[in-house]
């Protein structure tokens, strides 16, 4: 592999962002992600749902913001590896070698962690079989809309992914349980109201207990926390959403500060590690708030300190891209 000037460990909002400012700021950059396409959470956990904080998009969805970032990343061309997980890095003599888990190795000069919340997997039922349903009539989260259609749905769960869900399937799918081992949510007041004007039936101290089927779920079974009392349900699609386990897993032994699983960082994005930038969901440091708006921020100081490092001679503002050159 050749060397680059940046590696951006991780293909979201931010490290797309990040990829495109450091293009026209002239760097060479390659994306790694452990995931099999660009996108990070937008396409992974919540493609069909609408984001409604993100500078010149009134509304947009996940998905369709995921394509137009990854449309901009792409001007300047970056290298892009897939399904690839940045295992372990070494200091040499111009910058560092990140390690892959397919034992290919990646020289860079600078690199930027912008890995999210770290690897996430999602959080099971854990009852029996369920792996024998996924993508069967069950599934964690919604990726298609259009696959409820027509259907007797039910929504696991009582946060907002939950309620969102109960409310965004429930004009298409033909009904929808709301099933939640509690009477209390976590959900935005807001959409629980919206939810509860609707005809969604509300199913209360109730878990799953039993998945039923053959070959694909038609029924499940749950039981009152109160009474412990079973009961079945006929469905035609189950989707659990009980929230998602985050970790930095080889990110954790790469030697970098770490403060309750996330990655310490300065004012500038750096690292412990000289020359090792993180931002986004990532990293943490004083008054640190979660947003892809401000994630993007956060990547273009650390594209920009990371060009000086590189070219000490280089401006640390380049300037309004309305002037540049590549631009006109």
């Amino acid at each position: 592999m050749d060397r680059v000037d940046v590696t951006i460990i991780g293909g979201g909002p931010v490290g797309l962002f990040g990829a495109f400012y450091a293009g026209m700021r002239g760097m060479s950059v390659r994306i790694i992600d452990s995931l099999p396409a660009l996108g990070g959470q937008l396409t992974a956990l919540y493609p069909e749902k609408y984001v409604y904080d993100m500078p010149g998009f009134p509304e947009v969805l996940a998905k369709d913001l995921a394509r137009e970032m990854a449309e901009q990343a792409m001007r300047f061309d970056p290298a892009i590896v897939l399904n690839e997980t940045a295992s372990a890095i070494t200091k040499d003599d111009d910058g560092w070698t990140i390690q892959g888990s397919s034992g290919e190795s990646y020289p860079t000069r600078t690199v930027i962690v912008s890995a999210g919340p770290g690897a996430f997997s999602p959080t099971k039922l854990g009852v029996d079989n369920e792996e024998d349903f996924v993508d069967k009539g069950l599934a964690y989260g919604v990726m298609d809309k259009e696959a409820y259609r027509d259907k007797r749905v039910i929504v696991v769960g009582g946060g907002d992914s939950a309620f969102d869900w109960a409310l965004n399937l429930h004009p298409i799918a033909k009904s929808i349980k709301l099933v939640h081992r509690r009477d209390v949510f976590r959900a935005h007041e807001e959409t629980i109201k919206a939810v509860r004007e609707t005809d969604v039936e509300f199913c209360l101290f109730e878990t799953v207990v039993e998945l039923h089927g053959d070959g694909r779920l038609d029924a499940i079974t749950v039981e009152n926390s109160k009474s412990e009392e079973t009961k079945r349900y006929d469905c035609d699609a189950v989707t659990v959403n009980l929230g998602f386990k985050s970790s930095l897993g080889p990110l954790e032994e790469w030697g970098m500060e770490i403060v309750k699983r996330q990655i310490k960082v300065d004012g500038m994005y750096q690292t412990s590690l000289p020359g090792v930038f993180a931002v986004g969901d990532v990293c943490t440091f004083d008054n640190k708030i979660k947003l892809i708006a401000t994630g993007v921020g956060e990547v273009t100081t650390a594209v920009c300190v990371a060009k000086r490092l590189i070219d000490p001679s280089a401006r640390l503002f380049p300037g309004h891209s309305s002037d540049m050159k590549q631009f006109q």
